[in-house]
């Protein structure tokens, strides 16, 4: 293990939450404090989820290894067809501004990171570097789910049916997350 492995890993792991912050750029189409809120929390989970990992050791490695990219699925899948279905459907700014609720988004740092759960087993060799790659891990996720909701936020101001790009996003996210745990991909 070195930095470069470390930091190569970290980038791959954000790429899921950089995707969804997108998609939350591209819904909103302008700035919003809450986007610190999502990258934190996103951050928080890519940092957790290892140190979880770790601690389980290889317990529950079969039924992560099994079952996360089905969890992944399902949840990113639901929010997509949500995203979806809302894009045909008139709704009050206030209620679209919903997505922001705290709930909403640990629903997505969960969606997100649960594939990151298993990456704590690689660190059971090298003990000494759980804790400078978590905060590595979780640092980079952070600064690349803002990016990517800076990057829809531009993105967004096409004035393009966004909700309904950023569902399907949603849902090809969950379907890749799934195939890759599903068939080895």
């Amino acid at each position: 293990m070195d930095w470069i492995n470390v930091i190569v890993m970290a980038v791959g792991l954000a790429m899921d939450c950089c995707a969804v912050s997108t998609v939350q750029g591209l819904t909103h189409r302008q700035w919003h404090p809450r986007a610190l809120l999502m990258a934190a929390i996103f951050g928080c989970f890519h940092m957790g989820m290892p140190i979880i990992g770790y601690y389980a050791g290889t317990f529950f490695v079969n039924f992560m290894h099994t079952y996360a990219p089905w969890i992944a699925l399902i949840l990113l899948g639901f929010l997509g067809v949500k995203m979806i279905w809302e894009s045909y459907h008139e709704e009050k700014e206030t209620e679209k501004c919903a997505n922001w609720k705290v709930t909403n988004l640990l629903f997505l740092a969960i969606a997100t990171s649960v594939d990151v759960l298993a990456t704590g087993l690689l660190f059971v060799p090298y003990p000494e570097w759980l804790y400078p790659s978590v905060v590595t891990i979780g640092g980079i996720t952070a600064l690349f789910s803002l990016g990517g909701y800076l990057l829809g936020v531009y993105v967004g101001k096409l004035k393009l049916n966004m909700e309904l790009v950023g569902g399907l996003v949603l849902i090809g996210l969950g379907i890749k997350i799934w195939a890759e745990g599903f068939f080895g991909i």
